[in-house]
């Protein structure tokens, strides 16, 4: 199990809009194995938990350690995790999470919860962040080396320097014309 992945996964669920049963099917376009579980409880079940797991984020981005553990240890008392062992040969162990549950919703968000909290415990709890760029809100994992991301995209990171390029060339010819 890639618990970098399952971090990244979560940010994706949280960005993601869960309108329905679809836009989850949507959202899970390359797990298609999980398509003919889906029910309306999932996305109904899913949007609850986007409002719960986003605080993690935005604490997060405010370098706030002790909510982040908090509010992540808050999840897993009220969301269960039940991780278990695997081996689609010998030799070859590795972790599953909640394979066993009976929903898609308890799925994503078991593997939301340990993917977070074991990249908080192996890179830090300030890996997460919501994106810099205005109006932008989503979140995202910060997986670089320097811990320097600022934006969920490149896409809001070139917009936001073209803006402030902008505002810049704006104020020195604000300048020179008085």
């Amino acid at each position: 199990m890639d618990f970098v992945r399952y971090a990244e996964r979560s940010a994706e669920l949280v960005n993601a809009d869960i309108e329905d049963a679809d836009a989850l099917r949507g959202l899970l376009a390359d797990r298609r194995w999980l398509h003919d579980k889906i029910v309306e409880r999932d996305a109904t079940a899913l949007r609850r938990f986007q409002r719960e797991l986003r605080p993690v984020f935005e604490a997060s981005s405010e370098r706030d350690e002790q909510a982040v553990v908090g509010l992540l240890n808050d999840l897993l008392a009220k969301h269960p995790v039940t991780p278990y062992i695997a081996g689609h040969e010998p030799g070859n162990w590795h972790m599953h999470v909640a394979d066993r549950t009976s929903s898609v919703a308890e799925l994503l968000v078991a593997e939301s919860l340990m993917g977070l909290s074991t990249l908080v415990c192996d890179l830090g709890a300030t890996r997460l962040g919501v994106c810099d760029a205005s109006p932008c809100a989503a979140v995202f994992v910060d997986t670089s080396p320097n811990q320097s991301r600022r934006y969920c995209s490149d896409r809001c990171s070139s917009r936001a320097n073209v803006a402030a390029y902008r505002a810049r060339q704006k104020a020195v010819a604000a300048g020179g014309s008085r």
